[in-house]
């Protein structure tokens, strides 16, 4: 296994542990800051997804009211995730051709290598901003370190 497949299984495995924090606590499924960052967690997912893919589509824009449930929305990253994993696992690592990042103005030009580190990090970042929130209101948010994951044996992601 290569490091952005590693990388992506714990990313998974981090994103889950995180959704039954929050769903264990009702206040959190019902927090407004919380349901944002887990909308823009799962959308920038899926965004590079689609950036590194064909494009043979364009990229829906999702916002907090096109997920009637949370479950709809829990549903959206297990999707985004598991398709995330898949491609991970297919794509060249070495690849060095450059990617256009059409978000930036002018555009970022990076590398799929590149873009696969930042899409993971991005997450990384959000999941923190998100347990601190947890916390504040009342929750324990779980420990969801990379070296953790490796110590318990780099287990599966468990949705419930």
């Amino acid at each position: 296994m290569n490091y952005l497949e590693e990388l992506y299984l714990h990313q998974e495995w981090a994103d889950a542990e995180h959704w039954r924090a929050v769903e264990s606590l009702p206040q959190a499924l019902e927090d407004h800051a919380i349901k944002e960052r887990l909308v823009h967690i799962h959308l920038v997912q899926h965004a590079f997804l689609w950036l590194l893919g064909p494009r043979d589509v364009g990229f829906e824009v999702k916002k907090i009211e096109d997920f009637p449930t949370m479950t709809a929305l829990k549903q959206y990253a297990k999707d985004g995730l598991a398709r995330m994993n898949e491609f991970v696992q297919s794509v060249d690592a070495t690849r060095s051709d450059l990617i256009e990042v059409p978000w930036f103005k002018p555009p970022a030009k990076i590398t799929p290598r590149h873009a696969l580190m930042q899409a993971a990090m991005h997450s990384h970042y959000h999941r923190g901003q998100n347990a601190t929130r947890l916390r504040e209101l009342g929750g324990t948010p779980p420990t969801t370190d990379f070296i953790v994951w490796l110590h318990k044996g780099q287990p599966a992601a468990h949705w419930s």
